[in-house]
């Protein structure tokens, strides 16, 4: 489903200049109905994040994939009423929320530390690739079924999605004490955990080549019970041979509410990323994401401008191609993270001596550094002389450039998961 709602926010950007036409307005407003549907994104994201926070995700993927429906059925049906289609775009956003907001998250709820970096750059990749390769199925659908189509076939896709979230998609939150998740201890209750349990021996002659057991956050899971009578004020539910509740059955999974996740004041979680905004990390992660996607939304833009005119004057399916390109580099940002992501992150802590730190993941940006910069330096100089470079080489340079934000979007990703797991 994250692809089917990937295609949402890029459904307009071949078609732009056509729609214009179409509904007598100006580039400028035609602009806007993406402008205003990422607003609809933002604002959405504080209250769904704020909801799963407490009552787990499964509900919001529900909503937002028939939010997707009613809204694509919507706009597909708005004819030439430029305001009815505006809100469908609004609404279509708020559907998208919860797959834009929750979806790395849902990624950390079901792996360990060691098994995230590939499946975060899948769920990326499901996201940015799904989202550049769209145009390029636009173009032709409005050129051969009319723009309305791009719509209503979304609408008929995401209808197809809806049963098979609701049978397949369990919750992945789980109510589990703060002192069972081992990658948020502290240091004192790291020491603590390693007095009051014996944990197993490192086999092989060279120690450093192996993960280091006596610390909890190594990839090597220790055996907690081995020495569950002795007693621990630290950590009661291990000492005392706790079990978590039994496994939820099928029909048991189909809920859309199974409990609330924390006991968290909602209204206090709805203001929380206002002040979190400060936070070093998720600062930092907010512009090695933010700033790459809000380039590549602005090429987007006026990717239509520069080559439906003069020199090259493509219509809509040829613009739409121009699209292959960043779709391209987004596979290729994902191959590189999938590849690079656990590696680097597994060397580091063989150099660490078994010890792992979140901080790990940021090596990733260098890359990113790399493509992102080439790719958006070399797309300014060569679409403003089309004439010159034609349309091959701003293309590739966009490939880059999307490259680039696929890394960064990961390592980000994966650094706040890993170092602010109950955040």
């Amino acid at each position: 489903m994250s692809v089917i709602a990937s295609t949402l926010s890029p459904l307009l950007a071949a078609n732009t200049v056509t729609l214009a036409l179409i509904f007598d307005r100006d580039f400028t407003q035609m602009a806007l109905l993406t402008g205003y549907h990422l607003c609809g994104v933002g604002a959405a994201g504080f209250i769904f994040v704020a909801s799963a926070r407490i009552w787990g995700k499964r509900h919001l993927y529900l909503l937002g994939t028939v939010l997707i429906i009613v809204s694509s059925a919507w706009g597909g049906a708005a004819a030439t009423n430029y305001a009815s289609l505006l809100w469908a775009r609004v609404i279509q956003g708020v559907g998208l929320a919860p797959f834009e907001a929750l979806v790395n998250a849902s990624v950390g709820d079901l792996y360990h530390v060691h098994e995230r970096g590939t499946r975060m750059a899948l769920s990326n990749l499901a996201l940015f690739g799904g989202a550049f390769f769209t145009p390029v199925l636009v173009g032709k659908i409005t050129q051969t079924v009319g723009w309305q189509w791009s719509f209503y076939l979304v609408a008929i896709f995401a209808g197809v999605m809806l049963p098979l979230i609701f049978l397949f998609v369990p919750e992945t939150a789980y109510n589990r004490p703060g002192n069972a998740c081992v990658e948020a201890l502290n240091h004192g209750d790291r020491q603590r955990l390693n007095e009051n349990y014996e944990l197993p021996a490192v086999s092989g002659s060279d120690a450093r080549s192996t993960p280091n057991h006596s610390d909890p956050t190594s990839f090597e899971k220790p055996d907690y019970h081995s020495n569950k009578d002795e007693a621990s004020p630290a950590y009661p539910d291990i000492a005392n041979g706790t079990h978590p509740p039994s496994k939820a059955t099928f029909v048991q999974s189909l809920a859309a509410f199974n409990g609330r996740k924390s006991n968290e004041n909602f209204f206090k979680l709805l203001l929380r990323p206002f002040p979190l905004f400060f936070h070093p990390a998720v600062f930092w992660a907010c512009l090695i994401q933010g700033t790459l996607i809000g380039w590549t939304v602005m090429i987007g833009v006026v990717l239509a401008a520069i080559f439906l005119g003069p020199p090259l004057w493509f219509d809509e399916v040829e613009t739409g191609y121009m699209y292959a390109g960043p779709f391209v580099g987004a596979i290729i940002g994902f191959i590189v993270s999938g590849l690079l992501a656990d590696w680097s992150t597994k060397f580091m802590i063989k150099r660490n001596k078994g010890v792992y730190e979140p901080e790990f993941r940021i090596v990733l940006v260098a890359v990113q550094l790399v493509f992102g910069c080439a790719g958006l330096y070399g797309f300014g100089v060569t679409a403003q002389h089309v004439k010159k470079y034609g349309w091959f080489v701003p293309d590739m340079f966009f490939a880059f450039e999307v490259g680039g934000m696929v890394l960064g979007a990961v390592a980000s990703a994966l650094y706040i998961v890993d170092a602010h797991p109950l955040a």
